[in-house]
């Protein structure tokens, strides 16, 4: 079996040497805050909003979000200090490796010229915050739906018997197991605040998207979505009825690195594999013919079923729940990949690779890639629909509260970064991972430093259009993307 890898990722000499930039030099005006005030400015979110960024929640990410840096540049207008949740970790936690060693985020990695996401090395599970829960400004948390900024139980305890435990919300709880995010985030507003950024919903659809959409038991419903976005949006609001504040909505499926990453045709065979390996279906695409001269299926989906694999690039074998269900014939769910569906960056580690340490069984040849590492264009659009529809709830709830509310359309940024629109001083920002110029994290699916540079100043220019507020625009050039290659 061939390197699946190297189809998917650029080789390392296509990385550009250098990530520094020039940044134009704007008129001096002096600052004003309109009708807004900026003194204690509270944000709460999900991962975007905390700084999660390739794959975990490190010290950089948390350092260089859009809210660290939105807020900085308030500070010209009378804004105080932002307290984070400080992680305290160089490289955070990804995951569990090898013999429960603790991995941290993902960097790009070069080997035998292949460039791909990989662990940087050893991490740290998130600790408990040691600063002072009362002076925090940032509750955002990773993860967070709306449905868990709501309930005391994603903060503990952490049992078993407790599915909602969010270890990153537990750190800096003001009472674990008792307060709640948004409470905290209330509290918080009420107390000391002058402004807020709410930024919550994404995670009530994404989780759902970047498992390949398999568990449809995490997608939130339509009216439990919007239920819950006006108990968590009007808490805030309640918490200081003169506090004003932006909203933000949930970027498209399509503009997610995540999703474009490893193509439908990853999978590289040569002529002889190709030839036995179509040996072994020749019985299932017989099957097929026999039954749609039975009327069981139609010609369009017995061509769709057919496996045939040839020298070169292929389609995947795959699962695929929306096929006519053949399994009182003996005959399975799948077909090949093709150019409508959309694997996960995930499928760029399992393909090809033997199930079970079985040489024979390999996955997407002889046997299908799981549901979880690919949506199918009935999966794509059942997402779209309910970003739209999620979306449709913002916007709303933006438009209800005129005088204290204005909606920062992170959609509409995300999907100009994507048409390749979108530049500062004349270097563009790319819906990519490759730098100095893509704007997406190794992970693939949040936004990098320099991203947050370009986000932060879509919620500036929405304030001070609607407030009359002139808060100076973020340098995004002179905030780090993704990190070169390593060897």
């Amino acid at each position: 079996m061939k390197n699946i890898l190297k189809y998917i990722f650029l080789p390392a000499v296509g990385f550009l040497a250098s990530c520094s930039y020039e940044f134009p030099v704007n008129e001096i005006i002096e600052p004003t805050s309109g009708e807004a005030n900026f003194a204690s400015t509270i944000v709460i979110g999900d991962g975007i909003a905390a700084g999660f960024m390739d794959g975990a929640l490190y010290d950089r990410g948390q350092s260089n979000s859009f809210a660290v840096q939105m807020t900085n540049q308030m500070k010209s207008l009378g804004g105080g200090n932002f307290n984070l949740p400080l992680i305290n970790s160089v490289n955070g936690f990804y995951a569990i490796g090898p013999g429960n060693s603790i991995l941290g985020r993902l960097i790009l990695k070069t080997v035998n010229g292949v460039t791909s996401p990989a662990p940087i090395g050893p991490g740290d599970l998130p600790g408990p915050f040691s600063g002072n829960k009362a002076e925090l400004n940032n509750f955002s948390i990773p993860g967070l739906t709306l449905g868990l900024a709501l309930i005391p139980q994603t903060g503990g305890p952490n049992v078993p018997q407790n599915p909602a435990f969010n270890p990153y919300y537990a750190r800096f709880a003001s009472n674990p197991g008792v307060s709640t995010p948004i409470g905290d985030a209330a509290t918080a507003l009420g107390t000391n605040g002058t402004f807020f950024t709410f930024w919550l919903g994404s995670s009530d659809v994404l989780g759902y998207a970047v498992g390949g959409a398999s568990n449809p038991a995490i997608l939130t419903p339509n009216d439990a979505f919007a239920q819950r976005f006006t108990l968590a949006l009007g808490a805030m609001l309640q918490a200081n009825p003169d506090a004003k504040g932006a909203v933000a909505n949930i970027p498209d499926l399509n503009v997610l690195p995540y999703f474009n990453l490893v193509p439908w045709n990853a999978l590289p065979l040569d002529g002889p594999t190709a030839a036995a390996v179509n040996q072994g279906f020749a019985q299932y695409n017989g099957g097929l013919l026999q039954l749609q001269a039975m009327g069981a299926i139609t010609e369009a989906e017995r061509i769709l079923r057919t496996i045939n694999f040839t020298a070169g690039q292929n389609g995947y074998l795959m699962s695929d729940e929306n096929l006519t269900d053949l399994t009182q014939f003996g005959l399975p769910s799948i077909r090949q990949s093709n150019s409508s569906d959309r694997s996960t960056l995930t499928l760029a580690q399992a393909l090809g690779q033997p199930v079970g340490g079985n040489p024979q069984v390999v996955r997407g040849v002889s046997f299908p890639v799981e549901d979880q590492f690919v949506l199918t264009s009935t999966e794509q659009a059942e997402i779209q629909d309910k970003i739209n529809a999620f979306n449709g709830v913002i916007a709303s709830a933006v438009q209800a509260n005129p005088q204290r509310l204005v909606l920062v359309d992170i959609k509409g940024l995300l999907n100009r970064v994507r048409e390749g629109s979108v530049n500062s001083g004349g270097v563009s920002l790319t819906a990519s991972i490759v730098p100095p110029n893509g704007g997406f994290s190794v992970d693939g699916v949040h936004p990098n430093g320099r991203a947050h540079g370009f986000i932060a100043n879509e919620f500036i220019d929405a304030i001070n259009s609607k407030w009359g507020a002139n808060i100076p625009l973020v340098n995004p050039n002179a905030i780090p993307g993704n990190d070169l290659p390593i060897q």
